[in-house]
């Protein structure tokens, strides 16, 4: 699986501007050409992605969801970070790049990638997917494939549902051409006046409320559904629209608009009063990119040119049917044999109800030994949610501070905590209400939980609030302990279903104090500039991982145990890549495992020669942060929020925690060893930066799938009881 809700969706890594504070990083010791580009590694994680629904060997359905995942990515991925680019070049502001080339060219090899990505993700699905669904009974036609029969059914469809919303919006000197949406899909529709003879220009707006796939009425043959695009079934039936005209061309053509966004906190009074203009604002950003049909003529695409005041190097000139968003659609069509065999997540052995018991109780639970829960394998409804909503419920408990970055639509999350207020609880709330794409519904959440008396912050000054915390207070025995709990994947029951993610839960008296401490940060004025058991950014995270990275360095060096692994969602990161370096050349062993982006280099001679880079998709998005320092026998190891980006380190409050269980240790170390192995399903980063996938051995045997296996394994295994 692979994150939709980024750009975040997720999946993307698109999210965000990095241009803002870029570290200069020169070390004369390293060659220039140490970093990859980061914009084209994100393309080759896309990439990676449309193998997924490239391969045979997975079940259809998801195949169709891949590639609307690989759609649902690269929009976000002009959206923001080809937009943050243009924005860049056209006010006149610098553009640095990991790579020092001129941001012209950076575009030009985008745009030249890009179009060889989405000319083979048309490919996917017409020569691959399209096929293998037709097999299984489901097929997406044409007008000309329909019956007559069919087609005076969908004609009736057509006159009953859809003829009454659209609005065909004419071109002339009485009518300007008509402000296109972005990423809506549309229809250019060139006429004659059957009368004067004269050529006219319409615009025709495909409804996004509708049913992109409608489907055709049962013709009597069990077993098949058919579906017809319905840009299609409006393009056969533009008489009705243009009475008396004849109509010449009709082509399909989608725009992509910049929704970069930028506030500058420094200068409102009202950060959620800027942030409501500005997704006023985002709304009618300047276009980036123009999807056409591959049939469209030269006189309706100069039209276009023209007037959206666009290049033709961003022309993306496509076989339809554009948008491939709308197989999300399709994908759900239940079928169970064309989908991954469903998994039902199991609740983690620590918070599973005694016999006769009809729950937990998870305070006993935690107060036992810390808990590090592994999502989806292991249950967010019963570990997470169910620990916010004993605390909600639970007399002794006097106060809850949450950090909320995204949740989903009727979360138990926010219902949890309005509960708690409800019960008289001192609640405090942060709302990052600038999480990229989900602004409005996180004002929606942010004034739904003030009315109810939550305490509602909205963090600090020019950074995003992202790391995922929860701190309760409880009265036991007339003294005050802290129970917390501290995440890689953000407080959302939905998408906890399909994101990997780790949850640690601790009495640890520490990091209660830590947590009390960042929250009093986070909410008021002061500063702290020491953590016990927490690493926080912007001020201490990097420096807290290159003191790690180069006590490894030394250790190396003095011919002690030293090794590295690190698992994020992106690794761009100059210094900390520089300090991987160093430690490779003095003969550490480096392991990195990436979802999406990596800068870093593994075919530098004398560099990287002990650097493994590889990088895992599948049914579920790889999530977690972790990072593991071998430590002389003294192992450092902490999960948390932060990916090696720069807005990460120096524009977002992020926190790691260290975990210091043996047992939580050796559960990481034998998921790297899992995911490192020869013998699992894996793609290694190879020279130029080029990503190789391993999915099968010499024999043609599939290698291990990795999140398969520990599917199997977690739900056979009782995890063992920390012990501190």
């Amino acid at each position: 699986m692979i994150d939709t809700d980024v750009l975040d969706s997720g999946l993307g890594d698109a999210d965000d501007d990095d241009f803002d504070s870029v570290v200069e990083v020169y070390d004369s010791q390293l060659p220039d050409n140490r970093y990859l580009d980061r914009e084209l590694s994100w393309l080759a994680f896309n990439q990676r992605v449309l193998e997924l629904a490239e391969d045979p060997s997975l079940p259809v359905l998801e195949r169709a969801n891949f590639l609307a995942i690989f759609a649902s990515n690269l929009d976000e991925f002009f959206m923001v970070r080809v937009a943050g680019l243009k924005r860049r070049i056209v006010t006149g502001l610098a553009v640095p790049t990991n790579v020092g080339r001129p941001p012209q060219e950076v575009l030009a090899d985008i745009s030249g990638a890009a179009h060889a990505l989405q000319l083979r993700h048309a490919a996917a699905w017409a020569d691959l997917v399209k096929p293998k669904m037709v097999d299984a009974g489901i097929e997406v036609v044409l007008w000309n494939e329909l019956t007559p029969a069919e087609q005076t059914k969908l004609y009736e469809y057509f006159q009953n549902q859809v003829f009454p919303v659209l609005m065909p919006l004419a071109v002339d000197p009485a009518h300007p051409f008509p402000y296109i949406s972005g990423l809506s899909l549309n229809l250019a529709v060139r006429i004659r006046n059957a009368r004067t003879g004269r050529q006219e220009f319409a615009r025709l707006k495909v409804p996004s409320m509708l049913p992109r796939f409608v489907q055709v009425p049962a013709d009597g043959n069990i077993g098949r559904v058919r579906y017809l695009p319905l840009e299609y079934l409006i393009s056969e039936n533009l008489s009705d629209l243009f009475p008396g005209m004849e109509v010449l061309e009709h082509h399909t053509f989608r725009l992509t608009r910049n929704e970069d966004m930028v506030i500058e906190e420094d200068e409102t009074e009202n950060l959620i009063q800027a942030l409501e203009a500005e997704l006023l604002r985002r709304r009618f950003g300047p276009p980036i990119r123009l999807e056409i049909t591959e049939d469209m003529d030269e006189v309706t695409l100069d039209l276009l040119l023209n007037e959206l005041d666009i290049t033709e190097q961003e022309v993306y000139r496509l076989p339809g049917p554009l948008d491939l968003r709308g197989l999300f659609d399709l994908a759900k069509i239940d079928r169970p044999e064309l989908h991954y065999p469903p998994h039902v997540p199991k609740t983690a052995a620590a918070f599973q109800p005694p016999d006769q018991s009809p729950r937990a109780d998870l305070f006993t639970a935690i107060r036992k030994g810390d808990v590090l829960v592994h999502h989806p394998y292991e249950s967010f409804t019963t570990s997470v949610v169910a620990f916010l909503e004993q605390a909600a419920r639970d007399p002794h408990v006097l106060a809850i501070k949450q950090t909320l970055y995204r949740t989903s639509g009727d979360s138990p999350i926010v219902e949890a905590l309005i509960d708690a207020a409800e019960n008289g609880k001192q609640v405090l709330a942060l709302v990052e209400v600038k999480a990229r794409f989900d602004e409005a519904a996180n004002i929606v959440w942010a004034r739904k939980l003030e009315k109810a008396g939550v305490h509602v912050v909205y963090g600090l000054v020019g950074l995003k609030t992202h790391c995922k915390l929860l701190h309760v207070i409880r009265e036991e025995d007339g003294l005050l302990r802290s129970y917390s709990h501290i995440g890689t994947g953000n407080y959302n029951p939905k998408t906890s279903r399909t994101y990997e993610d780790f949850g640690l839960f601790t009495v640890d008296e520490q990091v209660g104090r830590d947590l009390t401490r960042l929250f009093n940060e986070l909410s008021g004025y002061a500063i702290e500039k020491k953590f016990k058991r927490l690493l926080v950014a912007p001020l201490h995270l990097r420096k807290g991982l290159l003191r790690l990275i180069d006590r490894e360095h030394r250790n190396a060096l003095a011919g002690k145990p030293a090794g590295i692994r690190i698992k994020v969602n992106s690794m761009v990161d100059e210094q900390i890549i520089d300090a991987l370096y160093r430690a490779s050349q003095a003969g550490v062993r480096v392991d990195i495992w990436v979802r999406g982006i990596c800068s870093l280099r593994t075919d530098l001679e004398g560099v990287s020669d002990n650097i493994t880079v590889r990088s895992i998709l599948g049914r579920y998005l790889e999530h977690s942060r972790i990072f593991a320092f071998a430590g002389d026998g003294d192992p450092q190891v902490y999960i948390g929020s932060a990916d090696m980006m720069h807005r990460n380190l120096d524009r977002r409050v992020e926190a790691l925690v260290r975990v210091v269980a043996p047992a939580h240790i050796n559960e990481l170390d034998d998921l790297f060893d899992l995911a490192m192995a020869d013998t699992t399903s894996s793609w290694n980063l190879g020279p130029a930066g080029e990503w190789t996938r391993n999915s099968r051995d010499d024999s043609g045997t599939p290698l291990v799938d990795m999140q398969e296996k520990l599917m199997s394994q977690i739900q056979r295994r009782r995890r063992s009881r920390a012990v501190r």
